[in-house]
């Protein structure tokens, strides 16, 4: 009898396998990062064809570390990035383009064309989400409209579309062999062209975009058999039975079941999401109105999300491009060697402003500079940020719907870093929790699988799984919290209006 369920878990930087046991308990992982391709200013892309590789090999290290079989796994489960665009052949399995990345923003251009009739919301109410580079839709017509032979293939019917979980899902089904061409609500609500009440295409949208809808998968619920690896030797007939994109899937792992609740998750971005219940709330503050997710025949769970496009990927830039910090977990220890920011404060807009703002117009700006500041304080004000975006987020939660949070779940890569977690609290007003089980993006999706096969019983049983890791309180006077973020929001002002016709 299986006794476990594996996850694969496609993500921005590195693709993941993790299995999980009956308590939702880490057995294994495998992990490989991919490369970041960044061809001109705003632009992001990835390699699918690496990508399904890297997904393939961290299976296999996963199961070798844990001394299992697919014999041993009940079900596998994906979790992804969610409006990361790959377009590919549906004859020869081949990417016509790679992947554009969710961060990229070289599509303003055709949000600027689209919004010209209506504006920015113009598709809001159906779908949820404004007009943006930040969601698939824009990238797919950008693909359709830039790659020479691309558009002519698609209306022939020769190109298929999908999320990273679509095209780990069709390769791992068997590919141009019968390959199951599919992804889930949550997924399809990224793309600005699934209707929110209807669960289908919306061929008017659709049209507005230039997408043909042949290039579309099935919209599938969160938690159902899908089929059967075939792609993959190592899982061979094993129900592939759970897809949530990422953010929902860490807001299910968090047992984020109820009406109200909420989590954070820190990766590259951050992103909070605060469930709904069955009822679909639109934001007047800036937030964006997702899917939550979808079990089987059972209704769907709305949910409001507030997204912070830079955040880990804003430590990976110390890193890799400026060069003062040689790991991430060498920024904790730059940031704790200076009591304070110095006053500097890092407003990392690489890619616009995200939630709650929707500046496409606003770049990275350092403010506060003086001949004291240092790399640690430089440091200190990145790590700070975070923090400094979460607020700014909850406090349009609270707006939208009324909601006063008395406690923040969080997880992912940088609540490792205890600094920030405290920090996190003193800025917020109250505690921050961080699971045992931090890796709750992974384990969202191992429970929509192992529920789709019987492997759990019930919602019930997960949440008795959740248990606490770590709790900070805030230990900063209301006075000082409220005047850092003042001058965090005249940091943000300074960010504005930066991009205009000349520059890009």
């Amino acid at each position: 009898m299986p006794d476990h369920v594996i996850a694969i878990d496609q993500g921005t930087t590195s693709s993941r396998a993790i299995v999980f046991d009956r308590s939702g308990r880490i057995v294994s992982v495998g992990q490989l990062e991919h490369e970041q391709i960044l061809p001109k200013p705003g632009w992001v892309e990835h390699d699918p064809v690496e990508i399904w590789r890297n997904v393939q090999e961290v299976v296999g290290v996963a199961l070798s570390r844990a001394t299992l079989t697919r014999h041993d796994i009940a079900a596998v489960g994906i979790t992804n990035q969610r409006e990361t665009a790959v377009v590919w052949d549906r004859r020869t399995g081949e990417p016509v383009y790679n992947a554009i990345v969710w961060q990229d923003t070289r599509t303003q251009d055709i949000v600027d064309r689209l919004a010209a009739d209506g504006g920015v919301e113009r598709f809001k109410e159906v779908v949820g989400l404004p007009l943006a580079t930040y969601f698939s839709g824009t990238k797919i017509a950008w693909i359709l409209e830039n790659v020479p032979g691309a558009r002519e293939k698609a209306e022939a019917g020769d190109l298929l579309f999908g999320t990273t979980d679509c095209w780990v899902l069709w390769n791992l089904t068997g590919g141009v062999d019968g390959g199951v061409h599919a992804t889930d609500v949550t997924n399809a609500s990224r793309t600005m062209f699934m209707d929110l009440r209807t669960f289908e295409w919306r061929d008017d949208i659709l049209e507005a975009f230039g997408v043909p809808r042949s290039m579309l998968p099935e919209i599938r619920s969160s938690s159902e058999v899908y089929g059967t690896a075939h792609g993959s030797q190592l899982l061979r007939e094993t129900p592939v039975a759970g897809i949530l994109g990422d953010q929902q899937a860490a807001t299910f792992g968090q047992a984020a079941f109820a009406r109200g609740e909420s989590k954070n998750t820190y990766g590259t971005g951050c992103f909070v999401i605060v469930n709904t219940g069955e009822e679909i709330v639109h934001s007047g503050n800036g937030l964006l109105t997702t899917v939550g997710y979808k079990l089987g025949d059972q209704p769907a769970h709305y949910a409001l999300e507030g997204s912070i496009a830079v955040t880990g990927s804003l430590v990976q830039w110390l890193r890799d491009q400026l060069g003062i910090i040689g790991s991430a977990a060498e920024a904790e220890t730059l940031a704790a060697s200076v009591e304070d920011s110095g006053g500097v404060y890092f407003v990392p807009a690489f890619s616009g402003l995200f939630a709650p703002y929707w500046r496409p117009d606003a770049r990275g700006a350092i403010v506060g500079l003086t001949r004291f500041a240092t790399k640690a304080h430089i440091a200190r004000a990145a790590l700070e940020a975070t923090a400094f975006q979460t607020r700014e987020v909850l406090d349009a939660v609270r707006a939208d719907a009324g909601v006063q949070l008395p406690e923040l779940k969080v997880d992912g890569g940088m609540t490792a870093n205890a600094g920030l977690m405290q920090f996190q609290a003193d800025i917020l007003g109250v505690d921050v929790v961080r699971p045992v089980v931090a890796e709750t993006t992974a384990l969202g999706a191992a429970y929509a699988a192992g529920l789709a096969v019987g492997f759990w019983t019930g919602l019930d049983e997960l949440a008795a799984n959740w248990h606490e890791g770590r709790r900070w309180s805030p230990a900063l006077d209301e006075d000082e919290r409220e005047r850092r973020m003042r001058l965090w929001r005249k940091a943000v002002t300074k960010s504005m209006d930066w991009v205009d016709d000349d520059v890009r």
